[in-house]
């Protein structure tokens, strides 16, 4: 029976496990559900606290703290419109933001992790007061290109580079056994970290570098008898989750958890807009090829076709042309008596994946569409001769 996001989230509570790893596509409420757990969890009224999920309020009273999308809006940039030169990346100073930067000190270990993953010459330069931070780059003739406005993605990667290593403190602070040995009791009453989808602006090589870092801190928290921090991580990229996987499922002498304390999960989003969050086994690795035919199968099995279904058809095209060493995904649509691809099937889903113009975006495609798309994947194995199952 299908859910709210609300039950969603207490089934995730109600599972006191050290690791849950949920995999969801796009659209389908991973954020709205880190919102619906900090609720369950604390709820706003118990103490004053912004959307950003690192609150306003004394640190001590924290038993949540998240990794989303609303993390970003702590940082914004003064791009000095006037003379556009002196640009800056704020910081939204709040209780977190002073913890990490002004009594931890972890500037440098902030600048390390965001060159990992960016660039090792791009240097983020913090002001005494740690207010706003100006980036740097050599320029490669003995010069340093100043006041660098990095992109999308770098400013990404360097508020997760700020949530890490936050993390990587709390987790340190928090193995100390006995609460009077520890340096601060500052997050004696932290007992979720819920991260959602790090990793939208990374390349390969560095996901698979933060995926393994991740892995590694949290198995080095300390869990007992169910007690110690727990963590949610929610992806919608099946590499990112499926070395969490690996991770959280491979033998380590150092820590005694396999599998009794992780589970791994689907979150499947309904047309009634309810959800189903589905247990997955976790000795098996997730193939997103599978996953994807699956739905493609019951789509044209139900006739519950839609425009995005269209899209998850072209993936498996692309990446099977790749494989099998096609110079363009069109070669594997059945062809023609002149050997070449039928052009009515390259043109449908030319216009049912791809829309240059915002009144092409309907969900509900057009009958003929259907047809074509339920005869592609009815063809699957035979055009392409793959063995899936």
């Amino acid at each position: 029976m299908s859910k709210t996001l609300t039950e969603i989230a207490q089934q995730l509570k109600d599972a006191n496990k050290k690791v849950q790893l949920i995999y969801a596509f796009n659209g389908c409420g991973k954020t709205r559900l880190s919102r619906e757990f900090k609720q369950l969890i604390a709820p706003l009224n118990d103490f004053e606290e912004d959307d950003s999920g690192i609150g306003l309020s004394e640190l001590s009273n924290k038993n949540i703290l998240y990794y989303n999308a609303f993390t970003e809006d702590l940082f914004y940039w003064d791009n000095d419109l006037e003379g556009d030169e002196q640009r800056k990346f704020k910081i939204h100073r709040n209780a977190f933001t002073r913890w990490i930067f002004e009594e931890q000190g972890q500037d440098q270990n902030i600048a390390s992790h965001f060159q990992r993953l960016t660039n090792s010459r791009l240097t983020p330069n913090f002001r005494a007061n740690f207010s706003e931070i100006m980036f740097s780059m050599p320029s490669g003739d003995a010069e340093t290109l100043e006041n660098i406005k990095i992109s999308k993605g770098e400013e990404s990667n360097f508020i997760w580079s700020v949530f890490y290593s936050l993390l990587d403190q709390v987790i340190e602070l928090l193995n100390v056994p006995e609460l009077d040995d520890r340096e601060t009791n500052v997050f004696d009453k932290l007992e979720y970290v819920f991260i959602d989808d790090p990793v939208s602006s990374l390349d390969e090589n560095h996901l698979i570098e933060l995926a393994v870092d991740v892995a590694e801190l949290l198995k080095s928290s300390g869990f007992t008898d169910g007690q110690g921090l727990k963590f949610i991580i929610t992806t919608h990229n099946p590499l990112f989750y499926n070395i969490l996987c690996n991770e959280f499922n491979s033998d380590d002498n150092s820590v005694n958890w396999k599998g009794k304390h992780f589970q791994k999960y689907r979150l499947l989003k309904h047309e009634d807009v309810t959800f189903d969050l589905e247990p997955q086994p976790n000795d098996s690795p997730f193939s997103y090829h599978l996953f994807l035919k699956a739905e493609l199968e019951k789509a044209a099995n139900t006739g519950d076709i839609r425009k995005y279904h269209f899209n998850f058809l072209r993936n498996i095209l692309e990446k099977t042309s790749t494989f099998v060493g096609f110079k363009r995904w069109e070669e594997l649509l059945p062809s023609n008596d002149d050997g070449r691809a039928n052009p009515y099937m390259k043109r449908i889903m030319n216009l049912s994946s791809h829309s240059k113009h915002s009144g092409e975006e309907v969900a509900e495609p057009e009958e003929e569409d259907k047809r074509v798309f339920r005869f592609l994947v009815q063809k699957l194995d035979e055009m392409y001769q793959l063995k899936m199952h």
